[in-house]
Order: C-alpha cells, then structure tokens, then sequence
C-alpha cells in the first residue's frame, strides 16, 4: 500500500514522501480500514523530529486519527460489517492507504459527516473530553480557561465546556484574527485574551468577579504555569496535555497550590491502555457524538476545518500529496480549526 513515510526516519516537513508500505491485516477482534482522510496533530511533528516514538506495538507510521470504510473483518468482530463508514483512534500508522484498528476503538460515522469531518474528531475530541470531563471534572455554572483555543482539541474543548454548562468559557491565543474567530463561534468562547499583549491571569480575574477558573485546560507549560497558578480558583483543577513552551519552570511559589487546594494533573491519550481508550471512546460516542454537525450545521458542537488558502478560491483540506505543505501550516502555527488531509 502506498503511505507517507519520511526519508531517514526523521527529519524536517521535506523529510516526508509517498512511498510503498506493506498493508495491514485485521487480526483478532480487529477491522481494517481504507482510509478517506486523516487529522494532523503535533505529536505528528514531534514524532517525524524523531522526538516522540509511537507506543510498544504501533505502526512506526505518523497519524492517529482517521475516517473510513471497513474492508475486512478479523476473527471473532460481529458488531461491524464490510462497507461500514467509520471513524476511529489508533496508536500510529494514519498517514496511509489501511489501517488495522481494533474494534472497540471505531465508531460509526454520521451520515450528515463528510469523511474530512469525522476525521477531524476523534484526537481532539477525545483528548478535550478526557481532560475537561474525566480529569477536569466540569461541574455546571464553572468558570473554564482554555489555552491554545484556536486549536483542535481547543476549539472542541470550547464547544464541550458550553454544553456541559460553564459559566464563561474564556480561550487564549496568539491574534486578534483568532480572538474574533472564536467570539464568533455559536458554542465558542464567552471571552478571549490574546496571550502576547495581555496578562490572561487578569483577564480571567476580571470576566469571572475575581472568583478564577475553576477548570484550566493547558498545552503550553512553562510561560503559562505561575499565570495558571493565579487564574485558577479555590479547589481548582488543571489538566496539563502539552509543554508547548518548555518543561522546565525556573522559580514558582507552590503556595497557591496548597492554600486554594489545587488539582493539577497531566495526561496523555496515546500512551493510554486500551482497555482506558476503549472505555473513553464509549463514553464520548455516549455522551457527545449524535451532538456534533459540520460547520453550517445546527448541533450544539460543530467541526470547523482550517480553511487553506489557494490562488483561486478556498480549499478545506489538503490532499495528502501536500502533506509537506499541511506540516508546515501546523508548524508556523496558521490554523484555526484542525487540520485535515485526504487520501487520494
């Protein structure tokens, strides 16, 4: 089968090509996929750096989300037939033609979905339920912060705090551009800090009566954290998913941490056991998914694909023989909504 593959096994965005693989198969209590399209991630970019190896057992190939069509059933399946369209999490091995998948980690794709949408749900979705329900326990009337909102899994964190009932939803981002994208959103952001020209910690004291958010969704780490630490309310709870800006923090008072009893947790999905993905891809298809429409939709939760920009008009995705191109957009930081790329 034909998959993207990158020349020396790691390397820049020009290090990645198509090229022949050898095709999966569905084993035991497994399907296999064709794919129709896969979201880009930035575990993708760090993995292709050579920076972030695929979990014990996972194709060496980039890409952990997809759409499709079921083409084969392994042994002892029964809940899913050849032809079924589908949308699911895996472990590497996305950037492809097949894709083997366990059963328990697929769920049927929505009629009213193209291929590009469902594909852009499963990483971000999963990633922003699991840390805003499951870790960050959001409670009706809370007050919630999430940074790098104009991102995937921020964007999807927005929409779940809204109908999980939050008080304000407040995102942070790097350009008024971005900050006027996500206010106009119909389940987005409540209010927005840009966070190069402002003090988010401020703007969070302010827009909730001094009371702090009371659930913290971060990606950032280092320049964030002692700003988090103020923004964060009594019994407040952080769910750490990245460190965008570095790991190490040089001086911070831990006080806050003790005196307003802070929950401060990080979290990976990837390295998760399957038995835990399993479990929270059953929740969210539960709680979540009959809710989630395209873009001109009317669901409470849409998807919003970045939108590349072409000499002639606007194209929503990329084939994946730009898939250099679609690095480099998620590289120099340009998309608002995910990142989606098609299999052609």
């Amino acid at each position: 089968m034909r998959a993207v593959l990158i020349k020396d096994g790691k390397g820049p965005a020009e290090n990645l090509y198509i090229g022949e693989a050898d095709k999966p198969f569905a084993d035991n209590g497994e399907v296999l996929v064709q794919i129709k399209a896969f979201g880009l991630n930035r575990m993708d970019i760090s993995q292709r750096e050579g920076n972030y190896p695929p979990p014990s057992g996972a194709s060496q190939i980039l890409g952990v989300e997809f759409s499709g069509l079921i083409v084969e059933l392994g042994e002892g399946v029964q809940d899913w037939r050849v032809g079924d369209p589908v949308f699911g999490l895996v472990g590497g091995g996305c950037y492809a033609e097949y894709i083997n998948v366990p059963q328990t980690h697929i769920i049927k794709k929505p009629e009213h979905l193209s291929w590009t949408e469902a594909a852009s749900i499963p990483e971000n979705f999963l990633t922003a339920f699991q840390a805003l329900v499951l870790i960050g326990k959001i409670q009706k009337n809370d007050h919630v912060l999430v940074h790098a909102g104009a991102s995937g899994v921020g964007v999807a964190a927005l929409q779940l705090a809204r109908i999980y009932g939050a008080r304000s939803v407040i995102a942070t981002t790097s350009t008024q551009e971005k900050i006027d994208w996500l206010l106009g959103l119909p389940n987005g952001a409540t209010h927005a800090a840009n966070y190069k020209t402002q003090d988010f910690s401020a703007v969070v004291k302010q827009v909730t009566d001094n009371h702090g958010a009371d659930v913290v969704i971060d990606f950032v780490g280092q320049s964030h954290f002692i700003k988090n630490l103020d923004a964060l309310a009594v019994d407040g709870r952080m769910t750490m998913l990245a460190l965008l800006s570095g790991p190490i923090v040089d001086s911070v008072n831990l006080a806050p941490i003790l005196f307003k009893r802070l929950h401060i947790e990080g979290s990976t999905l990837r390295s998760r056991s399957p038995t835990y993905q399993k479990d929270l891809i059953a929740q969210f298809n539960k709680a979540a998914v009959e809710k989630i429409t395209n873009e001109s939709g009317q669901g409470p939760i849409r998807v919003y694909i970045h939108k590349v920009c072409q000499v002639h008009s606007l194209h929503h995705v990329y084939p994946w023989t730009e898939i250099i191109e679609a690095h480099r957009e998620m590289e120099a930081n340009k998309n608002s909504g995910k990142i989606v790329v098609e299999v052609n």
